[in-house]
């Protein structure tokens, strides 16, 4: 517990991690050995830790991520065809800066949106807005938020992400609204924004999957052309831990 004056005077300017530094100074008896810019140094760099921290936090929660995965636990052994140079430059996060998007497919279980998680949370880390949806839920609230006048406002908030991740994609075909509505966000986040999206259906039958032939030609100028992309082949990743834990791999995963 903050007593001494100094400490709830930090606290009051808004310098919670500096108190927290200074009281843990105050418990160690060779602190007196460091000279004052030293220590005033230690209480910077642990004020700056707290709110980068808190930032983190905030990016995260914002973000909504559907596993919490991590590019430091990414599985490079796996056999899946990952391209190795590619994910350390997608790692290191210039392709967002450049406003480039990423496609990564492959058949169900290989970790598609595991990868496009960790990408993420690696955003998330360097200071960058990041917003996940899973493409049918994304319409399902693009149509709620058309039906009590958010539409436009989610629009804005989807288009002034840096990273957006539009994760099974291709489930199902695009209405005429949907396909309209991707058209739209994808035309606002146009040199401004980068998007990963995953899906099991390979690129070259994404057209036909939207109903307009016309929004689904300008949908893949804007997506595809600007694209790094990832192709994942192998065994289920689900399946093979299935079988290293002894389970039945043939039970649904």
């Amino acid at each position: 517990m903050l007593t001494h004056p100094t400490e709830q005077r930090l606290v009051a300017l808004g310098l919670a991690g500096m108190a927290k530094a200074l009281e843990d100074q105050r418990r160690q008896p060779d602190v007196a050995a460091l000279s004052f810019e030293e220590r005033l140094g230690l209480l910077v760099d642990r004020e700056a830790i707290e709110r980068e921290n808190k930032r983190l936090v905030s990016r995260l929660k914002f973000a909504g991520l559907r596993q919490n995965a991590v590019v430091e636990n990414i599985d490079m052994k796996a056999a899946r065809g990952l391209d190795k140079p590619l994910l350390a430059k997608l790692i290191a996060g210039d392709w967002i800066s450049q406003h480039q998007n990423l496609i990564i497919v492959g058949k169900t279980g290989l970790g598609k949106s595991w990868l496009a998680c960790a990408l993420a949370h690696k955003a998330c880390r360097d200071d960058r807005s990041v917003l996940y949806y899973r493409v049918s839920r994304l319409f399902d609230a693009l149509a709620l938020a058309r039906g009590d006048g958010r539409h436009a406002r989610l629009l804005k908030n989807i288009a002034r992400t840096q990273l957006l991740i539009l994760d099974d994609w291709g489930l199902a075909n695009l209405t005429p609204d949907q396909g309209r509505d991707l058209l739209e966000i994808l035309d606002d986040r146009q040199g401004r924004g980068s998007t990963i999206v995953t899906s099991q259906i390979d690129v070259k039958h994404w057209h036909e999957m939207i109903a307009n032939p016309t929004v689904a030609d300008a949908i893949l100028d804007r997506l595809v052309h600007s694209a790094h992309r990832m192709n994942l082949a192998g065994e289920s990743m689900r399946k093979e831990a299935s079988k290293r834990a002894g389970l039945d791999a043939k039970q649904p995963s």
